[in-house]
């Protein structure tokens, strides 16, 4: 079945520009394709494949190098000058979420290195995208090391193998491409940064619309080779407009008075580092070759930082990424040449830019009022204060679970603590270890010359302690007890402060909240992180206190989600004063629910009881849960340094 046309695609042109844009410059650092679910995303990049320039490549070079000017340092190579070379298409190349790092950069085989005292590697998949496209769905939900990975290779046009003092390096120059869905969480700000553009794509409200897109997806599903035929020729004219764009790009200049917007744009919007500064000036250059120009103009820079920025705006963690159309068109009017000083000459000369006047999109929105619930005496929304450094809490014990920053846990990456042998879980070869396991059998083997006789049985791996990401399932009391403006907002507070920390940390968060005379499950488990602070932000209050029923719907999510992800250990946080008020037997019931979670996982008790007289019900709930007691003002970290400064202090006096 042929791939679905390029020119096909209805809507997006800014997905498609980027696209073409990343093409004609593989410098540019790729795409990073943000959306909700169905917008076409995979479609367009797929298609995107088929637009690019064959390739040269030398006959039987595993790394698909160019016979005019081969890798040096090519593993297959060196390639003689005149090598047999042949013409292919560009490849797509496509990395599975749940690729293995060794998949990825490729491998090196231990036994042969030991025993013959080869490098025989085998390459992955940045190996197979040099020189094409290297194509990677849901990103966000790619372990981060391999994120880095990728994108280190993708910024160096290298990629670089070592295991036990063996390193093994091949050229790696391809089209990086992501797409990912922000609702099932977010790439850390410094992987974002590393992509060189964004688009943030949505399905079109116009009903016309939407009906050519449904009208054309169902004649290609009919009939695939007729309705790309359809196409053909448009394709191709886009095709050798791509290629002269890569053959004009060289010649592209970019002067003085360009850079100077490009500097003034990237400052205005307080961008870290200089990434983004180089970014735009390449896409500039890209933009200026696809509109057929040899030196770089005011529209030029305009549509680069258009697509450069959005991502690496200085922005707190939950928002989301975007430029200001009308702080954008004034850095660039300020950028403006001004001609002699008041100090020189003759007048100043600078000019503002035509289509000055830009109608950018409407201010946002504020907050949405959440639905009451039919709830006497409910409370409106109280906004949180600035979220500060939370201490870190962990899971009691090792785990197993997904990489991240809580928890203890044995991972593919950290320190090694030993080694064990091949085996269902492997890992990285341990060099020592598996020459130790295979001296003391060589004269057995028939051992002759200077390598050892390895077997698969000799191998051992290593054993590496690291940092896992946790379930945290805050339990939430939403009750009228807690409904105090000043309360509400230092736990809102201190809660949106261990949200920013459980992000920081790659774990996954739910959100329940008790009320009035039940529970629910506000936000289901997931990773997008900045969809539980939402939620938290439009939290009511009032009603009763169902502390048993919160506590009981918390267990219901943690038995759901031990079976949907068993590796990922849950850390629960119960976020309220201790007090039980709804239903009979209410302070029964509630220390019963505690004692079904007690000893079952590791619970926290964040104490939201304020003023002089206090109950200390929360600490009592603690105490049944087998939870720390968590006085809300003490979640900060600098808070818990001072009171163990205090201590020690005290204790020397």
């Amino acid at each position: 079945m042929k791939p679905y046309p390029f020119t096909a695609v209805v809507g997006m042109p800014d997905l498609r520009l980027a696209l073409v844009l990343s093409s004609i410059s593989p410098a540019v650092g790729g795409v990073l394709v943000r959306g909700e679910k169905g917008t076409a995303k995979s479609t367009m990049v797929r298609a995107l494949a088929g637009l690019l320039p064959g390739v040269d490549v030398v006959d039987a070079c595993r790394f698909s190098c160019d016979p005019v000017e081969p890798d040096p340092a090519c593993p297959d190579g060196p390639h003689a000058e005149g090598s047999p070379a042949h013409r292919r298409p560009a490849r797509l190349v496509e990395l599975p979420v749940g690729a293995a790092e060794d998949r990825v950069i490729g491998s090196l085989n231990l036994e042969r290195a030991l025993a013959d005292g080869v490098t025989d590697f085998q390459p992955g998949l940045l190996a197979a995208a040099h020189r094409g496209l290297l194509y990677v769905d849901e990103v966000n939900l790619l372990h981060d090391h391999l994120v880095d990975t990728l994108l280190d290779a993708a910024a160096m046009g290298r990629a670089t193998v070592e295991r036990e003092g063996v390193s093994v390096s091949h050229a790696a120059r391809f089209v990086l491409i992501g797409t990912m869905n922000p609702e099932e969480g977010e790439l850390r700000p410094q992987l974002l940064d590393r992509f060189g553009l964004t688009v943030e794509v949505a399905s079109s409200r116009d009903p016309e619309l939407r009906v050519e897109v449904v009208r054309r997806r169902l004649a290609y599903e009919a009939d695939p080779d007729g309705f790309a035929g359809q196409y053909a020729a448009a394709d191709a004219e886009l095709a050798a407009d791509i290629e002269a764009a890569q053959r004009l790009l060289p010649s592209v200049k970019l002067p003085d008075d360009a850079l100077r917007q490009i500097a003034e744009v990237c400052a205005s919007f307080e961008v870290d580092g200089m990434r983004a500064d180089i970014v735009t000036a390449r896409t500039a250059v890209a933009h200026a070759a696809w509109a057929g120009r040899t030196e770089v103009t005011t529209d030029d820079v305009r549509v680069a930082a258009r697509l450069a920025l959005p991502h690496r705006r200085r922005r707190n963690p939950f928002d989301a990424p975007g430029i200001s159309e009308e702080q954008l068109e004034q850095a660039l009017q300020d950028a403006e040449p001004e001609g002699p000083g008041p100090d020189d000459d003759g007048p100043g000369s600078g000019a503002p830019p035509e289509g000055g006047e830009t109608s950018g999109p409407p201010p946002s929105e504020g907050g949405q009022e959440p639905s009451g619930g039919g709830q006497g005496g409910d409370q409106k929304p109280v906004g949180a204060g600035e979220a500060f450094r939370a201490r870190r809490f962990e899971v009691k014990g090792t785990g197993e679970g997904a990489a991240g920053q809580r928890s203890r846990a044995i991972t593919d990456n950290g320190r090694t603590i030993g080694v064990q042998p091949a085996g269902t879980k492997d890992g990285h070869p341990h060099l020592l270890a598996t020459v130790r396991a295979a001296a003391p059998h060589q004269r057995s083997r028939g051992r002759s010359g200077a390598g050892l006789v390895v077997r698969p049985q000799d191998l051992r791996f290593a054993r590496r302690e690291g940092r896992e990401g946790n379930l945290v399932l805050f339990c939430v009391d939403a009750s009228g007890s807690m409904g105090a403006r000043q309360r509400m907002r230092e736990v809102k507070t201190a809660v949106l402060s261990l949200l920013l920390d459980a992000y920081q940390r790659r774990d996954k968060v739910g959100l329940v909240t008790f009320r009035a005379s039940g529970a629910e499950l506000a936000l289901p488990p997931t990773i997008s992180v900045d969809a539980a602070a939402s939620r938290l932000d439009g939290l009511a209050t009032g009603g009763r206190t169902p502390l048993a029923e919160g506590l009981l719907e918390a267990a219901r999510v943690l038995r759901i989600e031990a079976v949907r992800d068993p590796l990922r250990r849950p850390l629960l946080v119960v976020v309220t004063d201790g007090r039980a008020t709804s239903g009979a037997d209410a302070v029964q019931r509630a220390k019963q629910a505690a004692g079904l979670l007690a000893g079952n996982v590791t619970s926290i008790v964040m104490d939201c009881e304020s003023g002089k007289m206090r109950l200390g019900l929360a600490a009592e709930l603690a105490e049944h849960l087998g939870a720390e007691h968590v006085p809300v003002a003490e979640v900060a970290a600098d808070t818990l340094a001072g009171a163990v400064r205090t201590r020690i202090s005290g204790r020397a006096a």
